[in-house]
């Protein structure tokens, strides 16, 4: 993705005729629109970056057709947002139709947790998960956080099409997916970091959202509480029904993220977290489990 200078525009024309300029005008919030980069075309995918070699070819073949184009089988205009440690990539992956279908097809097929598994250990404490979760992925992969342990179960034909939508829109390859479902705005999801050592550091978290359109909170690490150290704006977005966010390193190293209540927002939102995990420590915690229950 190419730097550009940052804009002071309440507004932010992507420079297509389409239904995904009109939805991505809207999405920063809260005047944090300092935070947003745009050009006056639409952006490539942040999939790569193209040598100079690469960018001549792409001239000399303009008139023909586009290559920077070309090479993404899903091309679809985005939007950059930065702040100090902070770098996400934003677009519309899926239109209206598409996305509707696409949530009615998450509701049939994906089995929520229950019991135990619908808990979270905070600070020692435990606690009911104030929302829907679900982990799908690659045959015996794992997944640790606020202290449970979660097995990803087979991917469905709808969260495997998902995937491989980001996939052709990023160029990056996600063998995991955490699913949140939020009931309505009274359902959320307190600050936190996606910083577990079973996840790829060099691999981005691609989030998409389908449903009710949700505010999302990144706030920076030395921001946090009475006795933060510095004064640092949060960033605070709004993401639409069918929307990808990009979450690129280091983002989860300095920025905190959270999904508040919303007591206005009536209706269901489905999540989806695309990660990377590292398969060699899912096995050695495997191992580790394994030695210290025999059977």
């Amino acid at each position: 993705m190419l730097n550009c200078s940052k804009s002071t525009r309440k507004t932010f024309p992507i420079g297509v005729s389409s239904p995904r300029a009109t939805e991505m005008d809207k999405f920063l919030l809260g005047g944090q629109d300092e935070h947003l980069c745009n050009n006056d075309v639409p952006r490539r995918s942040p999939r790569k970056k193209k040598t100079k070699m690469e960018e001549h070819e792409c001239i000399e073949k303009e008139e023909e057709k586009d290559p920077c184009f070309e090479e993404f089988s899903h091309p679809i205009p985005w939007q950059k947002v930065e702040a100090e440690g902070l770098d996400c990539d934003y677009a519309l992956l899926f239109l209206k139709e598409e996305a509707d279908n696409l949530f009615r097809q998450l509701e049939e097929e994906v089995v929520y947790s229950t019991g135990e598994e619908a808990k979270v250990q905070v600070f020692g404490k435990v606690y009911s998960i104030p929302r829907k979760q679900a982990t799908y992925g690659n045959a015996g992969l794992t997944y640790t956080y606020s202290g449970v342990r979660r097995l990803a179960s087979t991917w469905t034909p709808t969260l495997e099409y998902i995937r491989n939508a980001v996939t052709d829109a990023t160029g990056q390859k996600f063998n995991f997916v955490l699913i949140n479902r939020y009931k309505d705005g009274q359902d959320h999801m307190g600050e936190h970091r996606d910083d577990e050592k079973e996840l790829d550091p060099s691999c981005p978290i691609a989030s998409v959202s389908l449903g009710a359109a949700r505010d999302f909170v990144f706030r920076h690490r030395d921001a946090r509480g009475k006795r933060s150290s510095r004064q640092m704006d949060p960033v605070k977005l709004e993401l639409a029904h069918g929307s990808l966010l990009l979450m690129n390193p280091p983002t989860n190293t300095f920025w905190y993220h959270s999904l508040p209540v919303r007591r206005k927002v009536l209706s269901p939102r489905i999540n989806l977290t695309f990660r990377r995990i590292l398969e060699d420590i899912t096995k050695q915690s495997q191992r580790i489990i394994n030695s210290k229950n025999p059977d």
